[in-house]
């Protein structure tokens, strides 16, 4: 499990992160009304978490900022890590990380500021699933490729 770690690929992981998250935002914003009739936001949930076990007011562009570093650099992380553990597909990898983020999001945190379990299973429950398992997998597939690149290079 050492080698594991001390080989984090911290610039193919911020990529592929960046661009899970950037793809995330795009979804949530331009695709999720067209198709479920809501706009995903979870910095409402960012802000509502610190309000309510931190005391501490987020404005909206600061909880939007919290959730697209821990985006970007822990679900990047986390598809990486699921990945090098199970020795699965990174894009497999992904998605099932996609899967447990959802559920942690949607089944764990928004319970904790007073939602319903998985929000009742509602259009914003479901949106939310293909946010996130879209996300991670995006990122398992940008993995995937940057890695593949990084062989090719040290072997040419």
């Amino acid at each position: 499990m050492l080698s594991t770690l001390t080989a984090f690929p911290l610039r193919i992981v911020l990529i592929a992160g960046l661009i899970g998250e950037l793809a995330f935002e795009a979804y949530a914003w331009l695709m999720s009304p067209l198709i479920f009739g809501v706009v995903l936001e979870p910095s409402n949930l960012i802000a509502a978490l610190a309000r309510i076990y931190l005391d501490a007011s987020l404005g909206y562009g600061a909880a939007f900022a919290v959730h697209f570093a821990i985006g970007v650099v822990g679900f990047g992380s986390a598809v990486w890590l699921i990945h090098r553990l199970s020795g699965l597909r990174p894009e497999l990898a992904g998605a099932l990380t996609g899967l447990a983020l959802w559920f942690v999001a949607q089944g764990g945190l928004a319970q904790l500021v007073g939602r319903d379990f998985m929000m009742g299973f509602g259009a914003y429950t479901q949106s939310s699933f293909v946010g996130h398992v879209g996300m991670a997998t995006i990122m398992g597939a940008v993995i995937a490729r940057l890695q593949a690149r990084h062989r090719a290079e040290r072997t040419a």
